[in-house]
């Protein structure tokens, strides 16, 4: 059950999408506004059932957080969605290779969210 989602990402706007999306799963969602903040929030919130984690940040991008996550080795069974923007593949691709379990492109579409959400929580959506 789609309890608790960390959305890692420095625009207020795409935080502000997100919320739109999710609040009719009715989960709570903690903001992070860049992958130090994430980690931080993330070890007050180890609970979490997914990430929504940008790549492009200030302070720590996308992939050196997944690169973190995955030397603590205590979150591997949260699932990491990436969000990326056209033209950045590479960096996709990269994470991919790093653990992210999926990726949405920027700007997404409410049903983009909607399908991967189906992916890691198929009784969610309706």
């Amino acid at each position: 059950m789609l309890k608790k989602v960390l959305v890692v990402d420095d625009s207020a706007l795409i935080h502000q999408m997100y919320k739109m999306v999710l609040m009719r799963y009715k989960c709570q969602i903690v903001d992070a506004l860049n992958g130090q903040d994430g980690l931080d929030k993330l070890a007050k919130n180890p609970d979490a059932d997914l990430i929504l984690l940008d790549i492009n940040m200030p302070v720590m991008n996308g992939l050196d957080f997944i690169k973190k996550v995955k030397e603590l080795g205590s979150y591997d069974h949260i699932p990491i969605v990436l969000v990326s923007t056209e033209g950045k593949e590479e960096d996709t691709m990269r994470g991919l290779a790093l653990g992210a379990k999926g990726y949405v492109k920027k700007p997404f579409q409410p049903s983009d969210l909607h399908q991967l959400i189906e992916k890691f929580y198929p009784a969610e959506v309706k």
